[in-house]
């Protein structure tokens, strides 16, 4: 990845592309190249156009096992729509014995929720990486989701020298809405990510160190 490991130029080409075209951008690169996925509210859409341009572009999805019983559902109507090549990483100890240990989800902005967040999201998505060794991530993040997203690029390194392609980044909420409802696809309305608690906080995984 040497050759793009200054993002600048980049940047300003892809800048007014639309989505699609930045997933063609990543994937014609012609690496190892995965997209990630938490099967949350408009998930579907980064699912459906990245697998449009690559049927078989492996899924990852970090379970947590603090899913609720709708996202499970929901994802799996996503799955099977979209014939997903799926790859699922789960935390190492149950929730159950988490729960027991910890005494549930413990509070936020606390050394245990971090720890809790480790357990969960981190040590998961670290396992992808060395399992799947992509080279480019495909993710859905957006600018208008928290203060952190906003100071985002669309091309970014990310944790393990892996390229972080954010095709989504410029689009809002009523954009993914629309194109949701042309393509009808599923989408899940009870959903809650127990390392944010609260919508416009990090989960920890694009924090990560490059």
């Amino acid at each position: 990845m040497n050759e793009l490991k200054d993002l600048s130029d980049i940047n300003r080409q892809l800048a007014d592309q639309r989505p699609e075209d930045i997933i063609r951008w990543a994937i014609d690169l012609d690496k190892e190249t995965i997209v990630t996925t938490n099967f949350g509210p408009y998930e579907a859409v980064i699912l459906h156009m990245a697998t449009r341009i690559k049927p078989n572009l492996p899924v990852v999805w970090i379970d947590s096992g603090y899913n609720t019983p709708e996202t499970y559902l929901t994802a799996g109507r996503i799955i099977q729509d979209l014939d997903l090549n799926l790859h699922v990483f789960m935390p190492e100890m149950t929730a159950a014995r988490r729960d027991a240990l910890m005494g549930g989800i413990p509070e936020v902005d606390s050394e245990e929720h971090d720890e809790f967040t480790r357990q969960v999201k981190i040590e998961p998505f670290q396992r992808a990486l060395a399992t799947m060794q992509p080279e480019v991530w495909l993710t859905a993040i957006r600018r208008e989701q928290t203060a952190f997203r906003h100071g985002l690029d669309v091309v970014s390194h990310g944790p393990n020298n892996v390229l972080k392609v954010a095709p989504l980044l410029n689009w809002n909420e009523a954009d993914m809405e629309r194109y949701r409802q042309e393509h009808d696809l599923p989408q899940v309305s009870n959903y809650f990510d127990p390392t944010k608690v609260i919508g416009n906080r990090e989960c920890g995984l694009h924090t990560m160190a490059s």
